[in-house]
């Protein structure tokens, strides 16, 4: 089969239309890591009819756990469709191993490392060349935290990246157990002896997800740990980035809290930054937890329009704009 691309091996594998929206699912194999076997699904919604109108492109990131579903269910809903219908060229990445993304041969290694360096670089070049613009990206979690790391890393740039979105996303949440080293060796024991971390027995999601990935955060989190990989300082390299950065946290999200949002969007160099805190206490329906700030009838309601305004306008609402003092550090 022909590619789709210049840039590397790219087939189509499917295009179909889902009521009013088309869906082509692309499958990527860039080549550009050290295991030749990765190959990536990326999915575009647009509106059916209208194939040949590029609107302005968006790429979602899920989080950990998960796949494109997170962004568009089988019913046409999610942040997905609503950007494809107000005119957005709408791009879902499924990481390594997630959803329609096959698990490549050294799966059980993959780490947040991989997906920054050779991933995302890859997916904003084939955006870049199908249509014409440079992306908007909007990550949630997990998917957050990689943006900043392909950001910090310097692997993304501005010519790869017109702004960013991050949904509760931090690396700053200190666990103190993870200083002690007996503690960190025994986590890393546990977990070499494991391929992989099951989502759906765990309750945490559809998906699995790699050994790598929890190694990866031991280090970030363990005694004189840092948010970087053995070359790179990622959270250092944040401070050099320029593109527009939005991040939002909820009340209701205890996984990250709105602290720990904050203090990574503040780490960028950003000259436009913002920030939003979901909750009663700033007049929202409700205290949004971690999944339902994207996922939910009241985020549909509150959320994806201010999602929407931040793509066209590069600001939020006034109304919307969080104090910086509303999110304190909790004291040591």
């Amino acid at each position: 089969m022909q590619s789709s691309s210049d840039l590397f091996p790219v087939a189509l594998i499917s295009a179909e239309l889902r009521a009013d929206l088309s869906e082509d699912v692309y499958r990527l194999k860039p080549g550009n890591s050290p295991d030749f076997s990765v190959e990536l699904a990326l999915t575009r919604l647009g509106l059916a009819g209208h194939e040949g109108a590029r609107g302005v492109p968006v790429v979602l990131l899920h989080g950990s756990f998960s796949n494109r579903r997170f962004w568009y269910s089988p019913k046409g809903l999610g942040l997905g469709p609503f950007l494809a219908r107000a005119g957005f060229d709408v791009w879902i990445l499924e990481m390594r191993g997630h959803g329609l993304s096959s698990r490549n041969q050294d799966y059980r290694h993959n780490q947040v490392a991989d997906y920054a360096r050779y991933d995302l670089p890859a997916v904003a070049a084939f955006v870049r060349e199908q249509s014409g613009q440079v992306p908007h990206w909007i990550g949630h979690s997990l998917g957050g935290i990689t943006l900043a790391a392909a950001l910090g890393g310097h692997y993304l740039g501005e010519q790869d990246v017109a702004s960013v979105a991050l949904f509760g996303s931090q690396v700053s949440r200190v666990y103190w157990p993870l200083k002690m080293p007996p503690v960190a060796w025994a986590g890393r024991l546990l977990l070499k002896g494991l391929g992989s971390i099951p989502g759906q027995r765990l309750k945490r999601g559809p998906e699995d997800e790699p050994i790598g990935l929890a190694l990866e955060g031991l280090r970030w989190h363990g005694l004189f740990g840092r948010f970087g990989d053995r070359e790179r300082d990622w959270w250092a390299g944040l401070a050099e980035v320029r593109v527009p950065v939005l991040a939002v946290s909820a009340v209701g999200d205890l996984q990250d809290p709105a602290w720990a949002c904050r203090k990574l969007l503040a780490q960028f160099g950003s000259p436009v930054q913002a920030f939003c805190c979901l909750g009663l206490q700033h007049g929202d329906a409700s205290d949004y937890g971690h999944v339902e700030m994207l996922v939910s009838k009241a985020a549909q309601q509150e959320v994806w329009p201010l999602v929407s305004h931040w793509l066209t306008f590069g600001e939020v609402p006034a109304q919307r704009r969080a104090d910086p003092a509303a999110s304190p550090e909790p004291a040591s």
